[in-house]
């Protein structure tokens, strides 16, 4: 029989090549959905008709425990969050709940209905937040820095309790930034690449950005959905931190999205907005998955000149004209 498998946040980046990628090994794919007056099913429009969508709401445990019990999953990937950090400020309460929270009604109903379920949970490098140390490793210490962070690493220590106390097979993916041509437009990397390619065909005469200084560690995130599922063919859970080893600017991923349409003086085109600005800023991220490596097998291929030109070029073909 082939392996079943529930995600939350199926509609989601992640959760969208998370179930292309399961669909490909053959697995039984449900999708745990909220139910919203417009759906934004746009990420899996490709695969809808394979994947079984369920209602539920990570707030909700009666809907989480139905989901569980009609997908009675081999697998479980927790990819469901609010997970704009900058939302997160405005709104603590409901970060805390759905990515907080939502964990521990997740672990419960698979602690009740699937114990010997395999589950992951998408952890964070907000976690490290404040860095203690360059780069960052599973056992760097944690320094969060937004209601966002703190939510998520509520949720990291509740996987380890549960997989301590319970002896469930719970593994959180420390997941440093990784992006698409799927990202959502309020995070920093597509609106950068879809106000450039606005920019480059005449439909915009600017962009509004924040912090030009802070440093990521940029991935491409088909190739971290793969990281995912690594985890939970392993025979003992474990936590992973998925990187590209390799930190940038934001001021560099402008300047190269920028030059991709031919814009060499990008600085006419960007402005500064403090609204912009978090209330405390996470300066400088960058991984290392040498654990990964070591026993997954797993290191990324697309680091960030080429996952810039992924999504201009993207961008540019949605814009049209």
């Amino acid at each position: 029989m082939p392996k079943s498998t529930l995600i939350t946040g199926c509609t989601g980046q992640d959760g969208s090549f998370l179930a292309e990628l399961l669909l490909l090994k053959g697995y039984t794919v449900y999708g745990l959905v909220r139910r919203l007056s417009s759906p934004n099913v746009t990420n899996i429009e490709q695969v809808r008709d394979r994947i079984h969508l369920l209602d539920g709401d990570m707030t909700d445990q009666s809907s989480i425990l139905t989901a569980v019990k009609e997908s009675k999953p081999d697998e479980i990937y927790n990819l469901a969050a609010q997970s704009f950090v900058a939302t997160s400020f405005r709104q603590p309460v409901l970060t805390a709940d759905v990515d907080g929270l939502g964990v521990i009604r997740l672990l419960e109903a698979a602690k009740e209905l699937v114990p010997d379920a395999r589950i992951y949970q998408a952890s964070t490098s907000e976690l490290f937040g404040l860095v203690k140390e360059t780069p960052q490793n599973e056992h760097t210490p944690f320094h969060p820095r937004s209601p966002y962070g703190v939510a998520k690493l509520f949720a990291f220590w509740a996987c380890a309790n549960y997989r301590e106390a319970y002896g469930m097979h719970v593994s959180n993916g420390i997941l440093f930034n990784h992006e698409s041509e799927r990202r959502g437009l309020e995070f920093l990397t597509r609106k950068v690449t879809h106000g450039v390619a606005r920019i480059a065909k005449g439909k915009w005469d600017h962009i509004e950005l924040g912090n030009m200084e802070a440093k990521r560690d940029w991935g491409y995130a088909p190739e971290y959905v793969e990281a995912m599922w690594r985890m939970l063919q392993q025979p003992k859970p474990d936590d992973y931190v998925i990187a590209t080893g390799e930190s940038h600017s934001v001021r560099e991923f402008v300047e190269l999205a920028f030059r991709e349409v031919g814009i060499e003086d990008w600085e006419t085109y960007v402005r500064t907005d403090p609204k912009h600005i978090r209330p405390a800023e996470v300066y400088t991220l960058c991984g290392d998955s040498s654990k990964a490596k070591r026993i997954l097998g797993w290191q990324a291929k697309t680091k960030m000149p080429q996952l810039v030109k992924i999504m201009v070029k993207a961008d540019l073909e949605r814009v049209g004209a």
